[in-house]
């Protein structure tokens, strides 16, 4: 397939650039800075940006039924308004765990937000990936990871992706209606420089893993085999989301973290939100409809 090259389409600098997600209401892609402790967001259509302080480390956000979203901290689920600015907290997540933060999320097609846990200085095996159920418990799908990363689902809502980082390893499972998993295999082992951060999965089913230290997005079949690559001006690349009206339009958010002074200045757009044009759509996304009062 023909890629076109991504664009810097805002250099906002983010540390740790994180979970671009595509609200078409809005015609605007919201996406965090996990360690600057911001929520940002960039209308397209005017080009007018906007950045929200959050209270701590911010892993993901995600929309929620009644046009608020749910965020996640260290210590749990929290409600971001908008049009506020307010954060409300929703649920406690591993009270237990307080070297802990949580990571990457999605919602799925039914409206069960999926997201993961992960030891922040990257050394312990506390990650666990969870589900958020009809009646909002928080319930434990898999574990064992350092660094959960990039939950996201086939078309027909069979599969599930899960990435741990460390390992450099991607995981498919079998997911059943209820959120069971079942059927643990390895999808995709990621070779060369880079390690699976974020990622989302086209109309198609193929399955788009974004590297970080990669310099590079991979694009998989759902056999599991490397189809395409599309590179990227700067090494730290952290998740995508296909947006736009026809859902062709992806947007990558990056990261300087872990740079040099050298490095950062040969990467001048490093943690900067990126787009380019995709010959196939994404998924729509989906609004949590599930286990949270609205």
């Amino acid at each position: 397939m023909n890629f076109r090259i991504p664009v810097c389409v805002w250099p906002v600098g983010a540390e740790l650039g994180e979970g671009p997600v595509w609200q078409a209401t809005e015609n605007a892609v919201y996406f965090v800075d996990i360690k600057g402790r911001h929520i940002h967001r960039l209308t397209i259509a005017t080009g007018q940006t906007q950045t929200w302080s959050a209270p701590d480390q911010v892993g993901f956000v995600a929309p929620l039924a009644d046009r608020t979203f749910v965020c996640g901290l260290p210590d749990g689920l929290y409600r971001f308004d908008a049009g506020s600015g307010q954060f409300g907290k929703l649920k406690d997540v591993e009270a237990h765990l307080p070297g802990n933060r949580l990571n990457d999320a999605f919602v799925d097609a039914s409206g069960h937000l999926w997201f993961g846990s992960m030891d922040d200085g990257e050394e312990q095996p506390d990650g666990t990936l969870y589900r958020v159920s009809d009646d909002g418990e928080v319930v434990a799908r898999d574990d064992d990871y350092v660094i959960t990363n990039g939950p996201a689902m086939s078309p027909d809502a069979r599969t599930l992706y899960h990435g741990d980082t460390v390992r450099r390893v991607v995981y498919a499972f079998d997911v059943s209606e209820d959120g069971a998993l079942s059927r643990k295999r390895i999808f995709a082992t990621i070779s060369g420089d880079g390690y699976p951060d974020g990622m989302a999965v086209d109309a198609h089913g193929f399955v788009w893993i974004a590297l970080f230290g990669g310099w590079r997005i991979e694009r998989y079949s759902p056999l599991g085999e490397l189809v395409e690559q599309v590179p990227f001006p700067c090494a730290n690349v952290t998740k995508l989301a296909f947006g736009g009206d026809d859902l062709q339009t992806v947007y990558v958010s990056t990261a300087w973290k872990g740079l040099s002074s050298a490095e950062r200045e040969r990467q001048p757009h490093a943690g900067g939100l990126f787009s380019f044009r995709s010959p196939v759509p994404g998924q729509p996304q989906t609004r949590c409809k599930w286990g949270f009062s609205q």
